[in-house]
Formats: C-alpha cells, sequence, structure tokens
C-alpha cells in the first residue's frame, strides 16, 4: 500500500505517461491511460468501495446541482459516495490527483484549485445517459477524471465509457472498457460522454478538478 507521507508527489501515478497526458488534453481534449495508477491502490480502493455497498452506505446519485438537484433513473443509475479522507486508501488517492494537479498547472496554466471524487458504484443494468460534467461560461469544473476499479472486466461486460465529439455529440470517438488501473481525463464542459449499460457491478472514482468560484465568502458554492 502506498502512503500519502511519501515525499514523491506522483506517487502511485504512471510519470511516464504524463506528458502525453498533457498533449492530449490540449489536442483533443481527452486522455485514456491504461495501467496509470498503482494496481495496489486500486484494489484497496475497490475493496472500500464493496464494503460500503455491503453496508448500504452508497447515495442514489442525482443530476442538477443545488436546488436542480433530481434523481432521475432514466439518466443516470449509478450510487455514490463522496470521498473525505476517511481512509488510507483515499488518502493516497487524493495526494496522487494533488500531484497531478500540479503538473496540469503547470503546464497548462489552468489555475485548477481543488479536487473532489465520489466513488460510484452501477449496478448491472444502469447507465448514464450523454452529458456534459459542466457548461462553457459557467464552468468551475475544469477537468473531469475517472479511474475504474473492477478487475478483470470481461469481454462482453459492457459499462464502457463512450467519448463522443464535441461538436456533434451522436459521433462516437472512442469506447473506453472499464478496466482497473485505467485513468480517463478530459475538458468538462467540451467532452460530452455516457455510460453504456453494464452487465456486471462496475466501480470506479469519478472526480473533478475545479477553479475557484467563490462568491459571497463561500469557496465554489455547493457541488
Amino acid at each position: 500500500m502506498l502512503s500519502s507521507d511519501t515525499a514523491n508527489p506522483l506517487a502511485g501515478l504512471d510519470e511516464a505517461a504524463l506528458p502525453t497526458l498533457v498533449d492530449r488534453l490540449v489536442e483533443q481534449g481527452w486522455f485514456v491511460g491504461e495501467r496509470f495508477i498503482d494496481p495496489a491502490l486500486c484494489r484497496a480502493l475497490h475493496d472500500e468501495l464493496r464494503t460500503l455497498a455491503d453496508h448500504r452506505a452508497l447515495q442514489a446519485a442525482g443530476v442538477g446541482r443545488g436546488e436542480a438537484h433530481r434523481l432521475r433513473r432514466d439518466i443516470r443509475g449509478d450510487a455514490i459516495h463522496w470521498l473525505n479522507r476517511d481512509s488510507q486508501p483515499q488518502r493516497d488517492y487524493l495526494a496522487a490527483m494533488a500531484g497531478l494537479q500540479g503538473q496540469i498547472n503547470r503546464a497548462l496554466y489552468l489555475g485548477l484549485f481543488e479536487f473532489e471524487a465520489h466513488f460510484a458504484h452501477y449496478p448491472p443494468g444502469s447507465f448514464y445517459r450523454t452529458h456534459l460534467d459542466s457548461f462553457q461560461g459557467r464552468a468551475n469544473r475544469v477537468i473531469s477524471t475517472v479511474l475504474y476499479l473492477t478487475p478483470d472486466w470481461p469481454a462482453d461486460g459492457g459499462g464502457e465509457m463512450a467519448i463522443y465529439a464535441e461538436e456533434d455529440d451522436t459521433r462516437e470517438l472512442a469506447r473506453v472498457r472499464p478496466e482497473a488501473g485505467t485513468f480517463v481525463c478530459f475538458l468538462s464542459d467540451r467532452v460530452p460522454h455516457a455510460v453504456l449499460p453494464t452487465r456486471y457491478p462496475r466501480a470506479s472514482i469519478a472526480g473533478w478538478f475545479r477553479r475557484n468560484a467563490s462568491l459571497g465568502g463561500l469557496i465554489d458554492p455547493a457541488r
């Protein structure tokens, strides 16, 4: 197991892939890296999510933010639990994302301020319809991330992330198999994407690097 006390801020990441990640964000707005996150950390996070699910500690996910938040099972069917640093695996993953945030800020001057993330469990038959994670002109979520946690994902498992063209959200550009260790990041307001129906329990962590959208003394109003 990794430790967040390590002197290396990029511990747990595939450091050799970082230049490619930056290049892909600039060139096409999205990056997919297989085996990008340390396997031992992925296993620990997967075990934690399974424990949360077994203890009914997940909440049905909704759509919209603030007062517009609604449960819409016809749009998304996952259950979530926000990362809160309660466990060592959470602290290790958040430390790795803090290191990645620094690398992206130094390379692209995006002014990323903080990272938020939640576990996501998709039961068989569930999905998430095509959407953007943020909207141009009103974006505090700047870069979205997804880390997949399920090992040995079967070829017939479904549950892929479909990535679509910015100018035409019906034109599919890529499908990402939700295999443990695969990491996806993309521009939140420019990359339409969907979770295709899954045939098996699907485990992941969804996260967002955000700008500081302080308002009236509150840092980044409610997520």
